[in-house]
């Protein structure tokens, strides 16, 4: 990564973001409190709002992400926006030679991920695309127990999310949000984190939807056989006609069990159920900002590489394939 700009002079890093939404919020609050950055321009979907936002942080409105990326003045372009245009901007920034920030996925599509890959190191700049479900406490939690349940065979991982009504918003479009297990990648991100290398995947998926632009409700059920023979399942859905909330994720093991059930979590041995202390799941995009600035500036590692998020988009894609064919995806196809 080429660290002979001139930002690293005057100790501050000039910053475009694309996005007015939640995450571009507490991105840009992050950035406030990091002395090192310096949030100059902001990019939105309508100029009202953009503007509205940007004064916020004492920014300049953009009318387009196209304008912030060409600006010689920007450094680093985090891109918060609808996971449609994630590949084109991140493609275009570094282009014109911005290191990126990216919240995942890259893209939706498997092969632009590898050629924006491709892209930063030929341009020698700053790739991260975010995960900060690796942060959070439960992903911590996790690593620091899952070896005292012996030999893994089976885990399930459940995110279903009830709303009545379902907003009418881009996370309910399937153009503009993607297959429901590459808009939310981290469901399978935290499983390959974790287990390493998938051999086959199962899918089935269903929608209500009684609108053209918006779907009411989502479901998606996959199953994966990783190569070390664990099988997983993984249920995501949000919507209208669901009706229970749940947040669980499970690990079996020959020597106990883990569940995690919401904020609680629990390790299971010998008939004994043991509470455990699960960690929080807020500041972590202030965490994640943190981490590329001390990459920036100090060349510091950092907890996920663009090759480990294209790994599970592979695995998104089997998951694609596989819901749309009724039929086993083997990942050495992807």
């Amino acid at each position: 990564m080429d660290n002979s700009e001139a930002y690293l002079t005057t100790a501050k890093v000039r910053v475009g973001l694309v996005g007015t939404g939640y995450a571009a919020k507490l991105r840009a609050e992050a950035l406030l409190q990091d002395g090192r950055s310096h949030l100059l321009a902001i990019a939105g979907h309508q100029l009202e709002n953009t503007q509205a936002f940007a004064q916020e942080y004492q920014a300049e409105a953009m009318r387009s992400w196209q304008q912030l990326v060409e600006r010689e003045d920007i450094d680093l372009v985090i891109i918060s926006t609808i996971n449609r245009d994630h590949g084109a901007i991140a493609r275009a920034a570094l282009t014109h030679g911005k290191h990126v920030i990216v919240e995942y996925p890259l893209a939706l599509d498997v092969v632009e991920a590898q050629e924006i890959i491709a892209l930063a190191k030929a341009k020698n700049k700053l790739l991260h695309v975010e995960h900060i479900e690796l942060l959070g406490g439960l992903h911590q939690t996790l690593k620091q127990h899952i070896e005292k349940v012996g030999h893994i065979f089976y885990v399930r991982y459940s995110t279903i999310t009830p709303k009545h009504p379902a907003p009418r918003k881009w996370t309910y479009n399937h153009e503009l949000f993607g297959f429901p297990l590459i808009g939310a990648l981290s469901r399978l991100h935290r499983l390959t984190d974790l287990f390493g290398e998938v051999f086959t995947v199962n899918c089935h998926q269903r929608f209500w939807q009684i609108e053209p632009d918006y779907y009411q409700t989502g479901l998606c059920l996959t199953q994966l056989c990783f190569t070390s023979g664990l099988l997983a399942q993984v249920v995501y859905g949000k919507g209208e006609t669901l009706w229970q909330q749940e947040r669980k994720f499970e690990v079996h093991g020959d020597q106990g069990g883990l569940v995690f059930d919401g904020d609680q979590g629990f390790l299971i041995q010998g008939g004994e159920t043991k509470p455990i202390e699960v960690g929080s799941r807020r500041g972590l995009f202030a965490k994640d900002t943190t981490m590329v600035l001390d990459r920036i500036f100090d060349g510091k590692p950092l907890y996920v590489t663009p090759e480990a998020s294209l790994y599970t988009l592979k695995v998104g894609e089997a998951a694609k394939r596989a819901a749309e064919t009724g039929l086993t995806i083997f990942m050495k196809d992807i």
